[in-house]
């Protein structure tokens, strides 16, 4: 089997947009591969957090995977900072990257744009990202268009680490979703769908109530032609909302467009937004079933335990290459 690796950062409940563009994938995958799901809480504090609120998102998040349909038996599923190899890692990844290839990263430039001052954790984040993928020897990594940019560095730095110290590190190859990999803004179609959007009604939660959802659908941005149609270009809105309706639901686009032939918006919304409360009901169920139970807390040592005994022999191949500690006689 070939591992997969991929992190989500615990900054809120995960969107409609995440589920499809990354959870939905990892429960197919868990089937084919050796799969590290990692809750990377090291670096969501690259900006400011409430610990409190960050601790909550942390078990908020773990849940959720496991609501979706993760099977513990079948996947390593952890949190970052309960594996300590992942800093011991970055920090050797530090020592080979440089400034430079770092203050070229989009997601630097885009964060600290404005700012008058950034932490050195927010330049450094890419090391520590290609830590996480790196010490499971890790084959495939499943991302979004947003993370190529950071994966290419994946792989210089191993590639780079390998060729001066050993030849430790599996390259990893990136692993783009062929479909739902973005999922748009329901009030700006133009916009990935993002938990970061101040107008809360562009997304909707893994835990939003029926009503919301409803809410959120049925004031979703389309357009004046009345016409259930797919067509990217001339109706981004509609076009995202049947995507949607095409993946949750299950069915070709080509099936729901026939569907909704001859009817309005208003009908069409309707549809979708009961296929969603439908889902997400479901998941939501398990999801409170799980939140504070001594089942997710079993669950997570046991991942945290499975990643240590990987992960704890990888940076010992690391510091034996960089000729770190002392030589055992």
């Amino acid at each position: 089997m070939k591992t997969i690796f991929s992190g989500i950062q615990p900054s809120g409940t995960i969107t409609l947009g995440n589920y499809i563009g990354a959870l939905m994938q990892f429960v197919e995958l868990q089937d084919e591969y050796d799969c590290y799901f990692c809750i990377v809480d090291q670096h969501a504090i690259t900006v400011p957090q409430d610990r409190l609120v960050l601790r909550k998102n942390i078990r908020s998040l773990a849940a959720l995977y496991i609501a979706v349909g993760i099977d513990p038996e079948k996947v390593t599923l952890f949190v970052q900072s309960e594996v300590p190899a992942h800093a011991q890692a970055a920090w050797m990844l530090q020592c080979v990257a440089y400034i430079g290839e770092l203050e070229r990263m989009t997601q630097f430039k885009d964060k600290s744009q404005g700012k008058d001052s950034v932490t050195a954790g927010l330049l450094t984040y890419p090391p520590l990202m290609a830590a996480d993928i790196l010490l499971y020897n890790t084959d495939l990594v499943p991302v979004g268009e947003d993370q190529k940019q950071h994966l290419e560095l994946t792989r210089d730095l191993a590639e780079r680490f390998n060729k001066k110290y050993n030849d430790i590190f599996t390259i990893p190859e990136v692993r783009i979703p062929k479909v739902g990999a973005r999922i748009m803004s329901l009030q700006d179609p133009t916009k990935k769908m993002s938990k970061s959007d101040p107008n809360t009604k562009g997304f909707i939660s893994l835990l939003d109530d029926p009503k919301t959802i409803e809410k959120k659908i049925k004031s979703s941005v389309t357009d004046s032609d009345g016409v259930v149609r797919f067509d990217k270009e001339n109706k981004a809105g509609i076009s995202n909302l049947l995507s949607i309706y095409s993946i949750i639901d299950n069915r070709p686009i080509d099936d729901i467009v026939s569907e909704y032939e001859g009817k309005g918006y208003g009908e069409f919304k309707s549809g979708l937004a009961e296929v969603l409360v439908k889902k997400l009901s479901a998941i939501q169920e398990r999801y409170y079933q799980l939140i504070e139970s001594d089942e997710l807390d079993r669950i997570l040592d046991m991942g945290a335990e499975k990643a240590n005994k990987v992960a704890s022999k990888m940076v010992k191949k690391m510091e034996n290459g960089m000729g770190l500690g002392r030589k055992r006689r």
